[in-house]
């Protein structure tokens, strides 16, 4: 006896270290929240101001430009008169003069004198509509560069989207992850379409086992309270979008989250050229195909 009792406490420390087994998934309840998911998808991309409605992306240097649909215009757009106004672009201060009889509003007041244009940066951007509110634009701020993303509830994406294709919901697909923390203060290099490279916060990775092997994702905080994963998989450019998709998680509790793949969405690139979405780092390039979540896109994107 004298031999034995030193190992108890190691047999009880094992015992106590052991992961919890995941609970048990209600497979009825997942498929109704992935399927109230899906719907809410949609109708957020029908939206008259949602991606599918996007039919510009113009970069703005400083100075001064005419903006209409001229060809003569400095920054000409597919949609609105033939002359929409002026803006000024000095430092990080922007300002928009209406034309006379451009039927400009914001915020549903009409405007006929110049105004200030405040970019989605600085919290709520100026919306600015016209062709009797079909059509908006608004200041965005990418890498240090401003740009202007304009929409027209008309475009052929918005008005011939015939919904998205998805992989059968899988409750598999919903796995148990494990949060490695980063230090404090650390940022991941994130490429996007544009050809630009921003640092973002990386508070973190989640490690998560499919199939018996290990597989990791750097995660993003972009302040909402959830991580955000940008990945790629095996499936790109077959089934699945070629640039990846992406997830949201929940923020960890006790080093555990959630990755729920059924939810794994499209990039608002998936939709039309006019977005300036971020590619996934090489560390999220994963050696695995998620068959499930959102498939390649084959509606209309012009």
């Amino acid at each position: 006896m004298r031999r034995l009792l030193p190992m108890l406490p190691v047999l009880v420390l094992a015992a106590c270290s052991a992961e919890p087994p995941p609970p048990a998934i209600d497979a009825a309840a997942h498929r109704a929240e992935i399927e109230a998911w899906r719907g809410e998808r949609e109708e957020r991309l029908r939206r008259p101001d949602g991606w599918l409605s996007l039919v510009g992306l113009h970069w703005v240097e400083p100075g001064t430009h005419t903006v209409g649909r001229d060809a003569d215009n400095a920054i000409r757009l597919a949609v609105g008169p033939a002359r929409l106004g002026t803006l000024t672009l000095e430092g990080d201060h922007a300002r928009f003069a209406p034309a006379e009889g451009a039927g400009i509003v914001v915020g549903g007041v009409p405007q006929a004198e110049e105004f200030t244009l405040v970019p989605d940066n600085l919290g709520e951007p100026t919306v600015v509509s016209f062709d009797a509110g079909e059509a908006s634009f608004l200041l965005i701020r990418r890498s240090g560069r401003y740009a202007l993303r304009v929409r027209d509830a008309r475009a052929n994406p918005r008005v011939g989207f015939a919904g998205i294709a998805h992989y059968a919901i899988d409750p598999a697909w919903r796995v148990q992850a494990r949060f490695e923390a980063h230090p404090a203060g650390r940022t991941i290099a994130i490429a996007n379409v544009t050809g630009s490279i921003d640092p973002m916060p990386n508070p973190g990775a989640v490690v998560f086992t499919v199939d018996g092997r290990e597989h990791r994702l750097e995660a993003l905080d972009e302040g909402t309270g959830e991580l955000f994963l940008i990945f790629a998989d095996r499936t790109n450019g077959r089934e699945t979008y070629g640039a990846g998709r992406f997830l949201y998680a929940p923020w960890p509790e006790q080093g555990r989250t959630v990755l729920d793949f059924n939810r794994a969405y499209n990039p608002p690139c998936a939709f039309n050229a006019h977005s300036t979405c971020p590619l996934p780092p090489p560390e999220n390039r994963l050696d695995l195909a998620v068959t499930a979540g959102e498939k390649k896109y084959t509606g209309p994107t012009e």
